[in-house]
């Protein structure tokens, strides 16, 4: 049996600072439907993601919840990877850079490094962007912010250890000159070396002693490793590398790497300073970097601080997994930004996965079972119309594995979707309701159904990797075991005396958009309430308020309104002083629950009659923001006291 061969694929460590957004997530589905095509094209698939736990952010943001670092991280790490698991990623490991084997190689590289001069130590001063935990010079800057989030930035100065970056540029720049799809696409690989490389490299920072959570530098305990040798390092040291060379069998069978996916916004680091520490530590290069683009919604960036974050749980809520697995990795283009909103999202799940997928498979199953009691026979009755559909089979699949290699894949789904598309039109040319009226018509019927369930077969075995668990749900409808890669090469594949489902339920029901919709909004305002800014009447003068004469009062009685259900009619005592106030407060308080309350009201408010009641008063209520209301109560005041 010939032996596999390897393919070792990565997302780039996600941040444990906070819950992850749909395009963080995005990046994780793609990968796994790399990993998943790869595997069933026949590699040995290892797929790794994980999580970068230390630095300064999540210092702050751990005291600021009142949790060490790692009570902090252990979290954050489990509701990531409570996602990537929500959204059936098919992982082998999932790292997390305060692991004990990762920090043991962390160590031993930063000492290797040192011990052989391309790590010294000296004093860093410069502009600090804690977010993106960045040093800038001050031409670096634009408009006095960081040049990559946009946030504020503060200056700096402290020792630190450097890495020789320049030292190694020359290797570097002839290796991306001799594998010109290292770094993909094409537009990345131009801004690297038109914007750092040419320009020339400076040295890295990477130590910090302003703050303490990190891995120490063994040798010099002060400091801590930064974010670029420790996060960076993840990829082989999840495999099993060592620094002295007594390596694990993972990292010799899979290394080097085949592919990192990481988004376009840390291409500078995965292009530039992991190479080159590669090259420092003698090991060999990654053989793809691919700097995918960011999912947006609308046309803004995602952003929690501007609360226009959606989140893949959410949306799973609304329309399962699969479907958007399927959204967004048909909405990204290959190097441009994609687009994502909850109207987009219901528009596609209607129009290509309800209308063209479901309902295609809903028919075809439905008219087999209608006409032939489920069960297709061998006869065949070919017609010119069916050689087209099969041409197109065959073409899906050589344009799907080879979009596949070039790593686009909504170009690979769109391509499947149009083999679904002609499956629909083949039942508009060939009508099969019309050839069950004809006895004679019977083979010819059977063969047309046999040609929707095979194009069906061919469509979903390509749609696995994408959409595994709808595959499952259709290859069980239609009954077959035909789902490799292998199996789809040539047309025929699809068993015949293999009864179909007696029942084909939607795969993926039609969706009320305006309904839908409003049940999105009610579930995210109750789950996210926003916060309103707080609105004030104008500004008044202190004699203004001075005007008014607040007392404490206790009700001695209270009833109902006899013409206003919405009334209470309460006697207030105010000292030697009893008066008679009507409130529009009957929703929220029994005339029963009133007596006895303690209450402030507005003594000196002109008398006024309600629907046949005089009120000598007004009982003073807290108002939210949903209209309810809560009488303000006091303690032991005695009535008739001032409030001021």
């Amino acid at each position: 049996m010939t032996e596999k061969k390897p393919y070792y694929i990565t997302t780039a460590i996600a941040y444990a600072s906070g819950k992850p957004h749909i395009g963080n997530t995005y990046e994780i589905i793609m990968a796994d439907a790399i990993a998943r095509y790869r595997r069933a094209q026949g590699y040995d698939v290892r797929f790794q993601t994980g999580t970068d736990e230390h630095g300064q952010k999540i210092q702050e943001k751990a005291e600021a919840a009142g949790l060490t670092p790692k009570q902090f991280v252990d979290l954050q790490a489990g509701e990531i990877k409570r996602i990537f698991d929500l959204m059936n990623t098919s992982y082998d490991r999932f790292i997390r850079t305060t692991d004990d084997d990762h920090e043991a190689q962390v160590k031993k590289i930063f000492r290797k490094l040192y011990d052989q001069g391309d790590i010294y130590k000296s004093e860093y001063e410069g502009w600090y962007c804690t977010p993106c935990e960045s040093f800038w010079t001050e031409s670096q800057l634009v408009d006095g912010k960081c040049p990559d989030c946009g946030r504020e930035v503060h200056k700096e100065k402290e020792e630190s250890y450097f890495f020789k970056l320049s030292k190694y540029q020359k290797k570097l720049e002839k290796y991306i000159e001799d594998n010109p799809h290292f770094i993909q696409p094409e537009s990345r690989k131009n801004e690297m070396i038109n914007n750092f490389l040419k320009p020339g490299l400076q040295d890295l920072c990477v130590s910090r002693t302003s703050f303490s959570w990190g891995i120490p530098v063994d040798f010099d305990p002060k400091h801590v490793v930064y974010v670029w040798i420790d996060a960076l390092s993840n990829y082989i040291t999840g495999l099993g590398y060592d620094v002295d060379g007594n390596h694990g069998d993972l990292y010799k069978k899979y290394w080097p790497a085949d592919l990192h996916l990481i988004g376009k916004d840390i291409v500078r680091f995965h292009t530039i300073y992991w190479p080159i520490m590669l090259l420092a530590l003698d090991v060999p290069l990654p053989k793809q970097v691919f700097g995918h683009p960011w999912m947006l919604v609308g046309e803004d960036k995602i952003s929690k601080s501007r609360g226009n974050a959606i989140y893949a749980d959410d949306l799973v809520h609304f329309f399962g997994v699969d479907a958007i697995r399927y959204f967004v990795l048909h909405e990204m283009p290959f190097a441009q930004d994609g687009s994502i909103t909850w109207e987009l999202v219901i528009e596609r799940y209607n129009s290509d996965l309800a209308n063209i997928f479901g309902n295609l498979v809903s028919r075809t199953v439905s008219m087999t079972n209608k006409y032939f009691d489920g069960l297709l026979s061998d006869q065949r009755a070919e017609e010119p119309v069916d050689e087209e559909l099969k041409q197109l089979a065959g073409e899906t699949v050589r344009k799907v594995a080879a979009k596949m290699d070039e790593l686009k894949v909504g170009d690979s789904l769109e391509a499947i979707l149009d083999l679904l598309r002609r499956c629909n039109k083949y039942i508009d040319e060939t009508t099969p309701w019309l050839l069950a009226k004809e006895e004679d018509k019977k083979v010819r019927l059977n063969t047309v159904l046999y040609n929707l369930l095979e194009g069906i077969r061919t469509a979903t075995v390509l749609l696995a990797p994408f959409m595994p668990e709808t595959a499952e749900k259709v290859y069980q409808l239609i009954n077959t075991r035909a789902t490799t890669l292998e199996s789809v090469e040539h047309w025929g594949g699809y068993e015949v005396n293999n009864k179909v489902a007696e029942k084909a339920d939607p795969l993926f029901a039609r969706i009320d958009a305006n309904a839908k919709l409003d049940e999105i909004h009610a579930y995210l305002e109750e789950k996210y309430p926003t916060v309103k800014p707080m609105v004030y009447k104008d500004e008044i003068e202190i004699g203004d308020f001075e005007k008014l004469d607040l007392r404490v009062g206790t009700v001695l009685e209270c009833q109902k309104h006899p013409k206003a259900d919405k009334l209470l009619v309460s006697k207030v005592r105010c000292g030697s002083d009893t008066r008679q106030i009507v409130s529009g407060i009957a929703n929220w308080y029994k005339p029963e629950e009133m007596v006895g309350k303690k209450v402030a009201f507005i003594a000196n408010l002109k008398p006024v009659v309600l629907r046949g009641v005089e009120s000598q008063g007004m009982i003073l209520c807290a108002e939210d923001e949903k209209g309810n209301l809560e009488v303000v109560s006091l303690g032991k005041t005695e009535d008739g006291a001032t409030i001021r």
